[in-house]
């Protein structure tokens, strides 16, 4: 099978092309797996963070995307409730121990088990991978393959964000960057809470604009204030910039959930502009968010369905991963970005 795949840790910006096309063997299920030949898989920021060493692999050389939509075509021994054909998808979560106590309680994003699609486990770069059954989720006929794509991180992600931002309708909405996550996000409190002025701080003026299409009520840049205090903010940049700034936005009492699985180093410094009484006084708090849950995943894609939402996509092949990585680095950024794998 043809596969986009890193053999080796790189900086884009010395090397442009550090993935590189590759025939790899046919994956075979093992009990309790599927096969999935995969039609779309979305590019996510996190997949940066892998090549360059941020956040990197266990292990190399590794198929890397974890937003994979495609068609059963083999079963493992003991899979039952799925069947040959059906369209599934394979979210950030690849697999978890099922029995520690956060599994348990429905939380197993925060299991010390927890392994990544793309990551720990080939992903979705490729034209088959497997994956644990009980980790695939169904895809509503609603979507396309490249549009259900962006949901299964992106969406899941921003869902889970939006239910530890607590918010009820009518409370005002923050949302720091506005790349693949915040504009899904947007679309669904547009949805679920009528009432909600949603604001949104971006870097460009075409970020900005796209926002304002899709019912931003205020734009702006992260280093401005709001026309009112926000009840909750939602950061979804690699930055700490802007997580200071935001902070003085918050009304008291609120809530600035961090959706993002790390910070670049590079502006740490911002931290120290911090001002304690204006910033982060009378009870403001600061959240972050720890991977997904399949239950984040499978109330998302419903939800999305029911709504219905529709990202903005760019589609590219498989051969070019490594141009859709660079247009996300430099961000060149309107929605989020698909490769398309098969028909």
């Amino acid at each position: 099978m043809r596969a986009m795949v890193l053999p080796a840790l790189a900086s884009l910006d010395e090397n442009p092309e550090p993935l590189t096309l590759a025939e790899l063997p046919v994956p075979e299920p093992g009990a309790g797996e599927i096969r999935i030949r995969i039609a779309a898989c979305g590019v996510c920021h996190t997949e940066l963070d892998e090549i360059e060493g941020r956040m990197p692999p266990p292990s190399l050389p590794v198929v890397l995307g974890h937003q994979v939509v495609g068609r059963v075509d083999a079963l493992g021994a003991g899979v039952e409730g799925i069947r040959e054909g059906d369209r599934v998808g394979v979210a950030w979560i690849f697999s978890a121990c099922g029995r520690c106590k956060y599994c348990r309680e429905g939380n197993e994003n925060l299991c010390a088990w927890f392994r990544a699609t793309g990551r720990d486990a080939n992903g979705g770069y490729a034209e088959l991978m497997t994956v644990p059954a009980a980790f695939a989720s169904p895809i509503p006929a609603a979507f396309s393959d490249v549009q259900a794509a962006p949901l299964l991180c992106a969406g899941a992600i921003g869902y889970r964000s939006l239910k530890l931002a607590d918010l009820e309708d009518g409370e005002s909405l923050g949302l720091t960057g506005f790349g693949a996550s915040a504009h899904l996000v947007l679309q669904v409190v547009r949805h679920r809470y009528p009432h909600t002025p949603v604001h949104v701080f971006a870097r460009s003026e075409g970020e900005r604009v796209f926002a304002r299409e899709l019912g931003a009520a205020w734009t702006g840049d992260s280093t401005e204030e709001t026309p009112e205090k926000l009840a909750a903010i939602i950061d979804t940049t690699p930055a700490w910039a802007p997580v200071v700034e935001a902070l003085k936005n918050l009304e008291p009492g609120g809530r600035l959930v961090i959706n993002a699985i790390r910070k670049e180093p590079r502006d740490q410094d911002a931290l120290l502009r911090l001002d304690y009484p204006r910033d982060l006084w009378l009870e403001k708090e600061i959240k972050s968010v720890a991977n997904v849950a399949r239950s984040d995943v499978r109330e998302l894609l419903a939800l999305a369905a029911e709504i219905p939402l529709r990202p903005e996509t760019q589609e590219f092949s498989l051969e070019a991963a490594n141009e859709a990585l660079r247009e996300l680095k430099t961000r060149k950024i309107r929605g989020a970005k698909v490769l398309r794998i098969a028909p």
